[in-house]
């Protein structure tokens, strides 16, 4: 195992994105860290430890070996195919490199073809849409081929007060216009700064496996919603229900077999909390 005093040097793939910014700057004061953006952008482009990576262009093999870095934290978006590719030659690295982690950010998607009861991490994995049999086939490649050195996490609905679906409710609340909830829809949820918490914590802990980065309770998505506005204030967007069933169904994350320490684990409740804080209070904590 790496000695705790030595430095790392952290690459994360996507870190223009939501996620992968948000990792950037949790992990930046204590570790060299390195970041990937595609679309020309001119606050990473100044900045020197942002590198143009386009997964549909660029070699994944040319980057790594520019870098060299000891830890791999995959949010990367892009052409399937391509994402699946970059992942092969990510494992391939890491066969060569057996000091180099690899941690994957896969999402809940990998169980959406299963409705009826919650997921947890042993589960095995069935998904219907394009989209989660991608994130199935690259968490199959990197635990078969490089199971030592990969650390599966699995995110249910990432919320914050700066998430896409906060923003997007605060716009529908200031505009009285419609905010989709699915009323039937069991999930589970967390913040994007408990994400960043915990994957730094399982960084220094060196931890390996697949974990559900989850809160330790469920909800019905309409609940979450309905419940965060009531927070922020008054005023209400027009809900609109989507029903894709009569009977609820389950797209919630639970973890059980890899429970992070109590510090690092969050409940709903905390999750709306945070949610419907203001901008100016969360700057000065």
């Amino acid at each position: 195992m790496r000695k705790k005093e030595e430095r790392q040097r952290i690459l994360i793939l996507g870190g223009s994105g939501f996620i992968g910014n948000s990792l950037y700057k949790e992990l930046l004061s204590y570790f060299e860290v390195h970041c990937t953006y595609c679309q020309q952008h001119g606050a990473f482009s100044e900045n020197q430890v942002f590198h143009n990576f386009c997964v549909e262009e660029d070699s994944m093999f040319l980057l790594l070996n520019s870098i060299e870095p000891t830890v791999i934290i995959s949010a990367i978006n892009g052409d399937f195919q391509n994402q699946l590719a970059a992942h092969r030659e990510i494992a391939n690295y890491a066969l060569l490199n057996a000091d180099c982690a690899v941690l994957y950010v896969s999402s809940a998607e990998v169980f959406d073809g299963k409705f009826a009861h919650p997921s947890y991490e042993n589960d095995v994995t069935i998904s219907q849409t394009e989209k989660g049999k991608l994130k199935i086939s690259i968490e199959k490649l990197l635990l078969e081929t490089i199971p030592l050195q990969t650390t599966i996490l699995r995110l249910p609905l990432v919320l914050g007060i700066n998430s896409p679906e906060v923003l997007h409710l605060r716009q529908c609340i200031r505009h009285q216009a419609a905010f989709e909830v699915y009323p039937n829809l069991v999930i589970t949820a967390t913040t994007v700064n408990k994400v960043c918490q915990q994957v730094h914590y399982i960084i220094n802990q060196s931890l390996r496996g697949v974990f559900h980065l989850a809160s330790n309770d469920m909800v019905h998505h309409e609940d979450l919603f309905r419940e965060i506005t009531s927070k922020i204030g008054d005023k209400m967007p027009i809900f609109k229900s989507v029903f894709s069933s009569n009977e609820d169904q389950y797209n919630a994350l639970l973890p059980k077999h890899n429970k992070l320490p109590k510090t690092h684990q969050i409940t709903v409740a905390e999750v709306i909390e945070e949610c419907s804080l203001n901008e100016e209070i969360m700057s000065i904590k």
